[in-house]
């Protein structure tokens, strides 16, 4: 049975945004529909854009409707009647306008004695990273204009990626948090520790016992992580070209994923056990120098080019927004060591990019071959080493890939897989990731949010590859949009005797063998 929510207001900043419309509206619809919602709560727009409460609300209903996971046609105006009669939008040219937020207080109190909400704020910062400081300062140094009239309830704040853009500003915006929250009030965001197959990853590990006496280099030859997008930069140009694939996507989802593989056992199922462990994983991956960074790091842009199926993709400087003579790459490849006893010289490849072939979010766990191959005389080909497949999105799953006899009079092998599809055990669509993370910080539970030691500790991982490019005279390698990036990416696997998997892959060939 779920936790209990209690009620509050959901106050989100920037609420105007995209963000807002395609992900947290229709969050909130689902909740309600799953009644998930606590029956005293409250919706507060606050964003740039003038707006009335009214037309707020129509926005707010045609984005649930819009959006929401189960479509249009399944649009329950009953569910919604919930959230939109306690639906109300403030609008301020600055966010960090001191008589803005005396006004939102206001809003707030009365919100308190019509709809019950008990003093609880959930302050969201669905805005650009510029708009983070402005608003913190603001919400701390007005932090008793917010408390409700008796001065009971909790104030919490969700904040979006990215949190920096380094470890110099992460640890400047984690200072600034802590000047006026606690770190039990701080809910920084990953939207990918809400999947459910990322969080299965957990539950796949330590409620099986079969994989805990394997999961470690004597077993396991390498794992890969690939997040793959098809789109390019599009709209988003001006942002991206400021961040780039590995501020972007890697010093967070990927690392993510990487850690709830990589990370020892918690000692309990709860926010500090699990974050502990992640924390322990990026502190003990191995370093990339500057000066080691093009052999363990790959980085491309798209040119312009034709995908399969697909219109024609203008090359990465030629985006709206993106400097023209940029060196902001679309695409990345690392190969990373974590040096612990489990992990010993075991690599990760990651790779991440845009205008790839495929939108993918996968992990793939190679394991190492039998040490003696009972069937390496008597076949024409070594027998395929086994690997687990894990896959986000699309087709949320988990799959083995064994080897398994071909039925005949003769002894020919084949890979089969054991396939889990979250759709056909359990006949349903699983939640949106948002609908989970939302429901959590309204319930005070923060074991899938980030913790501000656990961002720094990635950032120091992300800083010396960022600091190697920037010295370098090497500009990022082109690759053709439909492409799987530039032809080093595929030399830093291959020169190890690997290659790059996933799990659209064409079938191994039968393995002919004679008894």
């Amino acid at each position: 049975m779920p936790t209990a929510a209690p009620g509050c207001v959901l106050v989100i900043f920037g609420a105007s945004g995209d963000l807002a419309r395609r992900k947290l509206i229709p969050a909130l619809y689902e909740l309600a529909r799953e009644d998930l919602l606590p029956q005293q709560f409250a919706l507060v727009g606050f964003a740039r854009t003038p707006m009335s409460d009214e037309q707020f609300r129509a926005e707010c209903r045609q984005a649930a409707q819009t959006f929401a996971r189960r479509g249009n046609s399944q649009f329950d105006p009953q569910i919604w009647q919930r959230v939109e009669r306690a639906t109300y939008y403030l609008s301020a040219e600055d966010y960090g306008a001191a008589e803005a937020h005396h006004r939102l207080a206001r809003r707030l109190r009365e919100i308190d004695r019509i709809h019950g909400t008990a003093g609880n704020r959930l302050f969201y910062l669905s805005t650009p990273p510029s708009a983070f400081e402005p608003i913190i300062t603001c919400l701390g140094e007005n932090r008793e204009i917010y408390r409700s009239e008796n001065g009971q309830g909790f104030q919490r704040i969700v904040i979006e990626k990215p949190f920096g853009r380094d470890l110099e500003s992460a640890r400047k915006l984690n200072d600034l948090l802590h000047r006026y929250f606690d770190e039990s009030q701080v809910f920084r965001i990953d939207h990918y520790l809400g999947k459910e197959t990322v969080q299965n990853l957990m539950v796949m590990r330590f409620a099986n016992s079969i994989f805990e006496p394997i999961w470690n280099y004597k077993y396991i030859d390498h794992v890969q992580i690939t997040v793959a997008e098809t789109l390019g930069v599009g709209s988003r140009g001006g942002y991206y070209d400021r961040s780039g694939a590995l501020r972007d996507m890697v010093q967070n989802h990927m690392f993510q994923l990487m850690a709830l593989v990589a990370m020892e056992p918690p000692v309990a199922l709860d926010a500090i056990s699990i974050r502990d462990e992640k924390v322990k994983v990026y502190k003990s991956v191995r370093p990339i120098r500057p000066g080691q960074v093009d052999d363990f790091a790959v980085r491309g842009q798209y040119r312009a080019g034709q995908m399969a199926g697909a219109e024609y993709t203008p090359g990465y400087w030629n985006e709206p927004g993106v400097a023209p003579d940029s060196k902001t790459e679309t695409f990345v490849a690392l190969k990373l060591f974590i040096d612990n006893w489990r992990w010993s010289g075991t690599p990760f490849y990651l790779r991440t990019g845009k205008c790839l072939p495929e939108k993918i979010s996968e992990v793939v766990v190679r394991f190492r071959s039998p040490p003696l191959t009972l069937f390496q005389k008597q076949c024409e080909s070594p027998v395929y080493p086994n690997d687990l497949v894990i896959r986000i999105q699309p087709d949320e799953g988990i799959s083995w890939r064994l080897n398994g006899k071909v039925p005949g009079g003769q002894l020919n092998i084949k890979p089969v897989a054991l396939d889990f599809l979250y759709r056909t055990t359990f006949h349903v669509e699983p939640p949106e990731a948002y609908e989970r993370l939302i429901y959590d910080a309204i319930t005070g539970d923060q074991t899938l949010f980030i913790r501000g030691d656990e961002v720094e500790a990635a950032w120091a991982v992300i800083d010396p590859i960022e600091q190697g490019w920037a010295q370098s005279r090497k500009p990022p390698q082109e690759y053709l949009p439909g492409t799987w990036g530039p032809k080093d990416a595929f030399s830093l696997i291959e020169l190890d005797g690997r290659r790059w998997m996933h799990s659209k892959d064409e079938p191994e060939p039968i393995i002919a063998c004679s008894l």
